[in-house]
């Protein structure tokens, strides 16, 4: 009997979606307000002490801007020109919004800058009707959303960068600002078009053509697809690109068949790593962002609440599935924000802070409830929500060794609860901030010997190292004393406006600066401390500085009390 050899499986061609937005931060800007869509609207950023435009609509390229452009000249053409400062963590959380909504396509999602997506759509394809209406249905969905986009797949990442944002119609895409209408996909141009054209008479024809086609790079076409784009596509430096076309390479197919090492050699090892990694021959990963925790709950009532003990009875109702999810995933709470939504619109808010991880109700009630006298309930309350704003992991503790043992370590761990708990109800007060505990440093400067840290945010001190010489009870910046400039202690000195006499005194002790280190308050060199006692009982700290960049002389920096 014969058995049949099993054959081989086809290796899964990978296939990678590149998504890029280049008006993303101006037409985020346009959402928020739609009034501005017919007027030129840029986005402006400081490159140094030059601000410059980083993002603008198509209103305003038309008014022959771009981007990259200095505002003055910007100004210039445009006169009646709309500004907006450039916010990167908004840009951030609008990118991360699209990313989320890219999920639909494939789960392997990653961000790239901060107008960029990479998608692997390996094995995905096919639940779309194909790669033509994957990519069909991305312009669309970004059209509806009135943004902007230049799309391109292919089998690496690099070769879907570049066919997104060289890639034309047919033939060579030059390498120009980005932001020209005719450099989009057809999909979302038409629908641009139509959308910035509607109030001033009827839309514009759709360009025809390869359109998204031409962006689309097919199995094994690598070569094909990027040789006739420019060297800019590679992801290389605009100075590596200037230097090729200054040889009379200006095309990624000039490169293609050259030695690497010659290439190496004359542009860096970067300009081949750009090259493998968009022909596949050098691996480039992608890694997608993973779904960022979220812990919240949510209770809608059916009539309105405006009394403490209603609004607790519902944190009573919210805080238990809370604390039950950050269970679940080994997390505790450091800092929730109860938000209660009036039923006459508008949001009241209190938040606080925990000094140490929690996960249990009976350590988060009662510091909302220090906090709810000052809220305005107006016509009453009708939807609750509880979130979690910042977590941090939360592990349990394993006590080992005998009963005594892990009944020192339970009163310890319940000691150190309480002192979080207390500087917690403070903080809901004053603010954790405010609170503060004082660490040891490692240092011989004496102003420098301690730390001030926040309460909530580290642990206690650890023993404090021992001084082979005491140290004052107050510690203040070196303040001038008026005495003769020498170096033994003087019987008589004059200090804040008083004349006092020397009873006894005790040193020198020398301490030198930090030699590594430029602190203009060592600048008069070396210290000889005492510590002088006067006649009238003051215990006082004095050195005499033997001078260096600045003249020394005699100077009190501490009291004993």
């Amino acid at each position: 009997m014969s058995t049949a050899t099993p054959r081989p499986a086809r290796p899964v061609n990978r296939r990678i979606l590149s998504l890029w937005f280049p008006r993303l931060a101006a037409e985020r800007l346009l959402r928020l307000e739609p009034a501005l869509e017919d007027s030129p609207l840029a986005v402006v950023g400081e490159l140094g002490n030059l601000r410059q435009i980083t993002s603008l609509t198509h209103a305003a390229s038309a008014r022959g801007l771009s981007r990259g452009q200095a505002l003055a000249e910007a100004l210039t053409l445009c006169p009646d020109l709309i500004t907006r400062p450039h916010d990167p963590t908004r840009e951030a959380q609008g990118l991360g919004a699209l990313r989320r909504w890219a999920g639909r396509f494939s789960p392997w999602v990653a961000e790239e800058g901060l107008e960029s997506l990479m998608i692997d759509l390996t094995g995905c394809a096919h639940l779309f009707g194909g790669e033509e209406a994957l990519f069909a249905q991305v312009h669309d969905d970004c059209a509806d959303l009135g943004l902007s986009v230049r799309a391109g797949i292919a089998d690496t990442p690099g070769a879907a960068w570049a066919l997104a944002r060289y890639a034309g119609g047919g033939g060579l895409a030059q390498p120009r600002s980005g932001d020209a209408i005719d450099q989009e996909a057809r999909a979302t141009r038409s629908r641009a078009e139509k959308r910035h054209w509607v109030r001033s008479g009827p839309a514009p024809t759709p360009r025809t053509g390869a359109g998204s086609i031409a962006r689309i790079s097919p199995p094994g076409g690598l070569r094909q697809s990027l040789a006739p784009l420019p060297i800019a596509a590679l992801r290389v430096a605009p100075d590596t690109a200037a230097g090729l076309a200054r040889l009379g390479l200006r095309r990624i197919g000039d490169l293609i068949g050259m030695p690497r090492a010659g290439l190496a050699r004359r542009f860096g090892q970067d300009l081949v790593r750009r090259l493998d990694q968009a022909l596949g021959v050098e691996p480039e990963p992608i890694s997608p962002a993973g779904a960022p925790l979220h812990f919240a709950v949510r209770l809608t009532l059916p009539d309105p609440i405006g009394l403490e003990a209603d609004i607790l009875a519902g944190l009573d109702r919210l805080l238990p599935p809370l604390c039950d999810k950050l269970r679940a995933r080994g997390r505790g709470a450091r800092r929730l924000r109860l938000e209660m939504i009036r039923a006459e619109g508008g949001t009241q808010a209190i938040e606080i802070g925990l000094a140490r991880p929690a996960d249990r109700p009976d350590s988060l009630r009662p510091l909302f409830e220090l906090k709810l006298g000052g809220i305005d309930a107006g016509f009453g309350f009708d939807v609750l929500r509880l979130v979690a704003a910042v977590t941090e992991p939360l592990h349990a503790t394993e006590h080992k060794g005998g009963w005594a043992v892990a009944e020192e370590a339970r009163a310890d761990r319940s000691a150190g609860q309480a002192l979080d708990d207390l500087i917690a109800r403070i903080g809901a007060r004053v603010g954790l901030d405010r609170i503060t505990r004082e660490h040891p440093a490692d240092s011989h400067v004496p102003e420098k010997t301690q730390s001030t840290q926040a309460a909530a945010y580290s642990a206690p001190a650890p023993d404090w190292p021992a001084h082979t010489r005491p140290r004052p009870l107050t510690l203040f910046r070196p303040e001038p004393v008026t005495a003769p400039d020498a170096p033994d202690v003087p019987a008589h000195f004059r200090w804040r406006g008083r004349v006092f006499e020397t009873q006894a005194a005790h040193g020198p002790e020398r301490i030198a600066p930090e030699w590594w280190l430029d602190d203009p308050n060592w600048r008069s060199g070396v210290r000889d401390y005492w510590r002088v006692a006067t006649t009238g009982g003051q215990r006082i700290w004095l050195f005499y500085a033997h001078g260096g960049a600045m003249s020394g002389g005699w100077f009190a920096q501490g009291d004993f009390g």
